[in-house]
């Protein structure tokens, strides 16, 4: 399986280019910015995008979303909960001074324990709220993309408009630590990690202890 990391923005968010390095089909998981690098990787990689994945709807996640969809022809997929809400988030960047265009609308919407199959690769959907209502992480091929519900050593925003620290806590703990320790955690932002490593180490599951 092909992962590329690619931090992007103003806000440094992490999007990753996912594919089968035998079908050449992928998803790009989290376009937040700089479609131009993206895209560019895309096609160094030569894959052909089936899915636009987006693990929750905030705008430094989504801010080169139009531009990709375009380019890719991809389907975006986008939590239930979050669909509705992708042009407001999207209007938010002017608050921290920046812009993000007017996203496409959501074409797949998700719900927990889907299923996304991408040229022989298997990934399912757990929802994993408390960041944002709809938020998402994606997990199959011994991975984990958890967007902004959990990082190296940290956790999502709880204190953002729809956040919710005790839901948050729950989807990690039951949701993303009932993963094997080798699973590999691609977060939103910041460093990759393990599931191994966040269970012994992550101060904030420790402090549930």
């Amino acid at each position: 399986m092909i992962v590329k990391l690619l931090v992007v923005g103003s806000l440094a968010s992490n999007c990753y280019v996912v594919g089968s390095e035998t079908t050449k089909e992928g998803i790009i998981v989290d376009p937040g910015a700089d479609a131009s690098v993206i895209l560019r990787k895309v096609k160094e990689l030569e894959l052909n995008i089936k899915y636009i994945v987006l693990t929750h709807g905030h705008f430094d996640h989504i801010g080169a979303l139009s531009e990709v969809k375009e380019a890719t022809g991809a389907e975006v997929a986008v939590h239930e909960a979050d669909a509705d809400t992708l042009s407001e988030h999207a209007s938010s960047a002017t608050q921290f001074g920046l812009y993000c265009p007017e996203p496409p609308p959501a074409e797949k919407l998700l719900k927990g324990g889907d299923s996304l199959d991408i040229g022989g690769l298997h990934f399912l959907v757990l929802h994993t709220p408390g960041h944002t209502p709809g938020g998402i992480s994606l997990y199959g091929e011994g991975v984990v993309f958890t967007g902004d519900t959990l990082f190296n050593f940290g956790i999502g925003r709880y204190d953002l408009p729809s956040g919710d620290y005790f839901q948050l806590m729950q989807s990690i703990t039951t949701k993303l630590m009932v993963l094997t320790d080798k699973t590999i955690v691609y977060p939103g932002h910041g460093p990759t990690s393990t599931i191994g490593a966040e269970r012994r180490g992550n101060p904030f599951l420790l402090q549930l202890e």
